[in-house]
């Protein structure tokens, strides 16, 4: 149902209302109108994905100017296109929410090339989550004579918080502490 009525939509279409939503907030942040476009899409992506991509950017009302690799856009956000003219490989990897990518490049003279992809569409920071309170729920058995802190949705949701935050404090420390 979408504004009171049942409607059904093509992938294009649902793509371009998250590019006018991201369109809309661009302009309010630059304070200017927002015409052209360069959108990423994953290096799996083939010819005809890329094209719907495309296609979505301009039923937004943008001026599609290139459809690039994410890791290609990785890869330019550090800098990469810009040390040296010597032939690098680079390898860049993406650990999403639910999905973990891998891609190799390589870059010469400021052009980047993809040499191999590879992922895993069900791997990702929710695993880890999952993982985390899962080990926490064990150790906490463990530790209260089998008393199962699974039972108890309020304090599993409480858990399940803190080992969000321990995994995004171990993004950039080598410990971090779930009390």
């Amino acid at each position: 149902t979408f504004q009171g009525q049942k409607k059904t939509f093509h992938p294009e279409e649902i793509s371009s209302m998250v590019l006018i939503k991201m369109k809309e907030i661009a302009e309010l942040y630059l304070g200017k109108t927002v015409k052209d476009a360069v959108i990423t899409v994953p290096a799996y992506f083939n010819d005809s994905q890329r094209q719907a991509t495309k296609d979505a950017g301009t039923i937004a009302g943008l001026n599609v100017m290139r459809i690039i690799n994410e890791p290609t856009a990785a890869a330019i956000a550090y800098g990469l296109d810009k040390k040296g003219s010597t032939e690098k490989n680079v390898l860049i990897f993406d650990l999403g929410g639910g999905t973990f990518d891998v891609s190799i490049l390589t870059i010469e003279d400021g052009i980047f090339e993809v040499k191999a992809t590879a992922g895993d569409t069900h791997l990702g920071g929710e695993d880890f989550d999952n993982l985390l309170v899962e080990h926490c729920v064990r150790d906490f058995m463990r530790i209260n004579n089998g008393k199962n802190l699974a039972t108890n949705k309020r304090a599993l949701r409480r858990l399940r918080t803190h080992c969000e935050r321990a995994k995004r404090v171990l993004s950039s420390s080598t410990q971090a502490t779930i009390e």
